[in-house]
């Protein structure tokens, strides 16, 4: 009989001398670091971590309507922290269901705001187009487009898809292909779609 391996996420105890850089976290440097983060964050502060993401982050927003308590948001957020968004909004209800975020929701900024029209003057003032992501009559093909550098893409929640509101608010509307029997793709999907859309066309290649 074969013992069964585990691979542990993660590192352990840092091996030797201690770094002196600030941005480390002297627990994790004690106990290891088994966060979802990658590899050159280890042992990093959370503060520190947040920090030099900031530096970085991309000229592209994302919200999401939250009416029914959609259990979508958490994988948005977590494509969001994947893509580097600037922003996550979370229009309508405040509390959303964290669980497939998988922590990423630590390092990527959350805002919430109570109505669309609220959300709409956010993004208004910032001069940000509203670029709405659904299946509906009258949405061009996202593979057809170029997304602008600066925007907010937004999504419905899982059934209702946008809002009748919302759809009004965008400045654009576009579609994503499918070819299958499905009627629609739920937003965690389809929010990953159209950042990674935005990343082919706006961002350079990761620095490894």
């Amino acid at each position: 009989m074969t013992a069964e391996y585990v691979d542990e996420v993660g590192v352990g105890p840092w091996p030797g001398e201690w770094p002196t850089d600030p941005r480390y976290d002297p627990e994790l440097l004690a106990n290891g670091d088994r966060r979802n983060v990658v590899d050159r964050y280890r042992y990093w502060r959370r503060e520190a971590v947040v920090a030099d993401l900031d530096g970085r982050r991309h000229g592209f927003h994302v919200a999401i309507e939250n009416w029914q308590h959609d259990l979508n948001i958490g994988t948005v957020v977590r494509n969001a922290n994947a893509f580097l968004a600037a922003e996550v909004h979370i229009v309508g209800r405040r509390r959303w269901n964290r669980r497939g975020a998988m922590v990423t929701d630590r390092y990527q900024h959350v805002r919430h705001h109570e109505t669309i029209e609220e959300f709409v003057a956010w993004a208004r003032a910032g001069g940000l187009p509203v670029v709405g992501i659904d299946n509906l009559p009258g949405s061009h093909p996202l593979e057809s487009v170029t997304l602008p550098k600066r925007c907010v893409l937004l999504f419905g929640q899982e059934g209702p898809g946008l809002s009748d509101a919302a759809r009004a608010a965008c400045d654009a509307l576009f579609s994503i292909a499918q070819y299958g029997s499905t009627r629609s793709i739920n937003a965690g999907v389809a929010s990953g779609i159209a950042m990674h859309a935005w990343i082919r066309d706006h961002a350079a290649a990761p620095n490894t």
